[in-house]
């Protein structure tokens, strides 16, 4: 969903000197089989690291808030949503100005132009994009490839590679530089 290669997503853990624990997902994943995955992964950290907690960094999707709280509820996790309710205008400038360094790594061409796809998640570009457009991409507008942010020890050296589409979805394939 985010056209970012594994070994960024590794990059960007080892920057933040975090731990990592995916769940493979195979391509076209329906809800039933997402569910079940991620049930049984956060099962395993549960009963390993003894978490009660989970934290989601969505917005204002009050749907999609309560389908994580539904589905956290059956696995016995409470769910944290600490910036729900913030006005993305000011959020997305104040990441910006905080040292958060960003890329459009995908771009729904339904709801903004596929020429943003691949640009920098910056102040000019938050001026450029429509008023229909979340300036946080919290309606799926877009997607992003963090780079570097105060919770980085190091940057994250990217170059853009080739451009994917697929249906109304355009991707930039990012590579460490």
């Amino acid at each position: 969903m985010h056209a970012v290669r594994r070994s960024l997503l590794e990059a960007q853990a080892r920057a933040a000197a975090l731990p990592l624990h995916t769940v493979g997902l195979p391509a076209h994943c329906s809800n039933a089989v997402y569910q079940a995955r991620l049930g049984s992964a956060l099962d395993r950290l549960k009963a390993k690291l003894k978490i009660t907690h989970i934290v989601f960094g969505d917005l204002f999707l009050a749907d999609v808030k309560a389908y994580r709280e539904a589905q956290m509820a059956t696995l016995g996790l409470v769910p944290v949503f600490p910036l729900f309710g913030r006005d993305t205008q000011a959020l997305a400038r104040d990441m910006i100005a905080g040292g958060l360094r960003a890329r459009l790594s995908c771009v729904d061409s339904e709801q903004l132009a596929p020429a943003f796809c691949g640009r920098h998640f910056d102040a000019s570009l938050l001026d450029e994009i429509p008023a229909s457009v979340d300036p946080c991409g919290e309606q799926g507008e877009f997607h992003t490839l963090v780079t570097d942010g105060p919770m980085f020890h190091e940057p994250l050296q990217v170059r853009p590679g080739a451009r994917h589409v697929d249906g109304q979805f355009h991707f930039m394939d990012f590579m460490a530089a």
